[in-house]
């Protein structure tokens, strides 16, 4: 370090020594004896709106799991997906019988008849 460095550390250590002891004479035995504690509300403004906003925090989780599992319209139990077809090997298409709708088996709206 340089001279001029260390006694401008040594100079600040002497003030901030004289701070403290200044301060500490001023600290008397009435200042260290115990008061009664303080009166007042025991719950503050603060305290009283974490709790509520907890509360509506709670609320809305259960209003949102109630809607989630209780809409209408949602299959319970969802189609079974088939199994991937493995690569490499092709199937023929399934061929579906075709029958010819007759005209007695057909709705009465379509063809006019009563």
């Amino acid at each position: 370090m340089k001279p001029d460095a260390e006694d401008r550390r040594i100079a600040t250590e002497d003030r901030l020594r004289a701070a403290l002891a200044a301060r500490a004479a001023l600290v008397t035995h009435r200042d260290l004896c115990r008061d009664a504690p303080p009166q007042g509300r025991s719950w503050g403004v603060r305290r009283v709106r974490r709790v509520a906003f907890a509360a509506l925090g709670a609320a809305a989780a259960v209003v949102a799991v109630c809607l989630l599992v209780l809409l209408p319209g949602r299959p319970l139990d969802p189609a079974p997906v088939p199994p991937a077809r493995t690569p490499g090997i092709s199937e023929p298409p399934p061929s579906t019988p075709t029958r010819p709708v007759s005209p007695s088996v057909a709705d009465p709206h379509v063809t006019g008849r009563p």
